[in-house]
């Protein structure tokens, strides 16, 4: 049977079907009991859902945190805030197009301005390991403090641990920030809705080879560098066109697969992608073929996924293509009623396929 003819079932197979799977050969399922932490707990796919719900939620649950947006929208004495705090890790410490460093301050920023705030303030949290070279240290301090000035933040409150060496891997940074949030706007996971356009700000998997890349010695023809990036003014730019954003997030860990099915999930739509609309480098298609890697699921840390009303698209499309961080836009599908909770997609031979969300780790420790 070719590609093209495969139907895709959203529903569960039937009892008979099942019954019959589990009788004859089959892949192994992936274990979802761990009594210990594992790599893929960290990976914001299935498994980093399952830690939350399982520990996490159980035990903080509240209406704010229960929304699972990467910032928490708090109101303060009439005041809208965006509130976020984040973990980086990533290795090795320095790549094409950025470091450890930037990262910190670009993640940060970027998560309150998906809520449409205009980040303010940044506090950071540094983990040394006993043995880092102080020049290292210096290069990361000076990188974070050309990104928190280029993006108008400031860093005002901050904390330092020591640790032994061999119990750490030289630096890892938490950053906490907080925005204001100065438009009548609504921007969440969970709405969604049907008729939706669903914008892609540039191309995917830049940052997540890049990292890759320089990890394991790999060298590919043309270079590949992050898109390490603050997105806080390109936010700024669409709302000036449109109030009415629905969703807005930035695909980091799991890539764009999983922020969509996030999204699909929190607002009980469907999705439909195209294929061809979705842009990948043609240095990062190859590596990730040579890898085995799908660029869906490679993370991002200087783009955004936007899902607006149909009749505003054109507009905040062609607002988006006069910023430089978003003049490879691209419409890479819609918002659907069938198939709640799930995103398919067109492929490039005219079939359909199911894009889920990745149970483990495809690329640990990339930011």
């Amino acid at each position: 049977m070719s590609q093209a003819a495969l139907k895709v079932r959203p529903a569960q197979l039937d009892a008979e079907d099942s019954a019959s799977n589990s009788l004859g050969s089959s892949c192994p399922l992936p274990i979802t009991q761990h009594e210990q932490i594992v790599l893929g707990h960290g990976s914001g796919g299935k498994l980093s859902a399952q830690l939350i719900e399982r520990v996490f939620l159980p035990a903080f649950s509240n209406p704010t945190l229960d929304k699972l947006d990467d910032q928490a929208v708090l109101q303060i004495n009439g005041s809208r805030l965006a509130f976020t705090t984040d973990a980086f890790v990533v290795t090795p410490l320095f790549f094409p197009g950025g470091d450890i460093g930037r990262l910190a301050i670009n993640g940060t920023v970027n998560d309150l301005a998906m809520s449409g705030a205009r980040p303010l303030y940044l506090a950071a949290a540094f983990i040394l390991e006993e043995g880092l070279l102080t020049d290292e240290l210096h290069r990361i301090v000076h990188s974070m403090s050309e990104a928190a000035r280029d993006a108008g933040v400031q860093l005002v409150a901050g904390d330092t641990k020591v640790v032994n060496r061999g119990k750490g891997d030289k630096i890892f940074i938490s950053t906490t920030g907080i925005g204001v949030i100065e438009r009548p706007v609504n921007i969440s996971a969970d709405r969604a809705t049907p008729g939706d356009k669903i914008i892609l700000s540039g191309y995917i998997g830049d940052h997540g080879m890049a990292i890759l890349s320089q990890r394991e010695n790999l060298e590919f023809e043309g270079v590949i560098e992050s898109d390490c990036a603050a997105l806080h003014e390109l936010v700024d730019d669409m709302l000036d066109v449109s109030l009415e954003v629905h969703c807005l997030r930035d695909p980091t860990r799991g890539g764009v697969a999983t922020v969509l099915n996030e999204i699909a999930q929190r607002s009980k739509v469907g999705m439909l992608l195209r294929e061809t609309e979705i842009p990948v480098r043609d240095t990062v298609r190859g590596a990730c073929e040579i890898l085995g890697l799908d660029p869906l699921y490679v993370a991002n840390e200087g783009k955004l996924i936007a899902i607006v009303p149909s009749q505003d698209a054109d507009a905040i499309m062609e607002c988006i293509r006069e910023n430089s961080l978003g003049r490879d836009a691209r419409v890479i599908g819609e918002v659907v009623a069938e198939h709640p909770g799930m995103v398919l997609m067109q492929t490039e031979i005219g079939g359909t396929r199911v894009v889920d969300t990745l149970f483990g780790e495809q690329l640990p420790r990339i930011c």
